[in-house]
């Protein structure tokens, strides 16, 4: 929930999603910038279901946590490392908000061997759900990569015959 300090900034009461501390929340423009995207990039991967700002003013208007810029990060990188779709980032990401449930349980003193052993056979088949999609688009781009190779000695092969110098 979100509350106006003095300086008049939005902060954090703490909920489930933070600590006991409060956390300056950022206004939307402020949040684009600094995740290096678009206000309406935030508002699309919101509409998505990518993120959920921290919070909202008593206006509605939206705010940003350090957490939410991260996931912000975490879809840019996706994006352009992997070359993934926002369709694909989404499956990653709920594996990646499970897997954080699953260490959190995990963890817990009171989680017996039994569960445990569930948890880690769930957290195998996440991990290689995730391969698989990694895999995919890298066997894609190999297969766009041997398409350019055979482009590029087809045009060697034209500039070869064309050579003045070898008639």
């Amino acid at each position: 929930m979100a509350e106006t300090s003095r300086s008049g900034a939005a902060v954090l009461v703490p909920d489930d999603r933070h600590t006991e501390t409060q956390c300056q929340l950022l206004a939307i423009g402020a949040a684009a910038t600094r995740a290096g995207v678009s206000e309406r990039s935030l508002r699309y991967y919101q509409e998505l279901g990518l993120i959920t700002p921290s919070g909202r003013t008593p206006g509605g208007m939206r705010r940003y946590s350090e957490e939410d810029l991260e996931r912000v990060v975490r879809i840019r990188e996706l994006q352009n490392l992997l070359g993934l779709n926002l369709d694909e980032i989404a499956v990653v990401l709920r594996s990646d908000d499970r897997m954080a449930e699953i260490r959190q349980v995990y963890r817990d003193e009171r989680t017996g061997a039994a569960e445990r052993r569930r948890l880690a056979r769930e957290c195998l088949v996440l991990q290689e759900t995730l391969r698989a999609t990694v895999e995919a688009k890298r066997a894609s781009l190999e297969t766009f990569l041997a398409d350019v190779d055979a482009r590029i000695e087809r045009i060697r092969a034209v500039l070869e015959d064309s050579d003045p110098r070898k008639r």
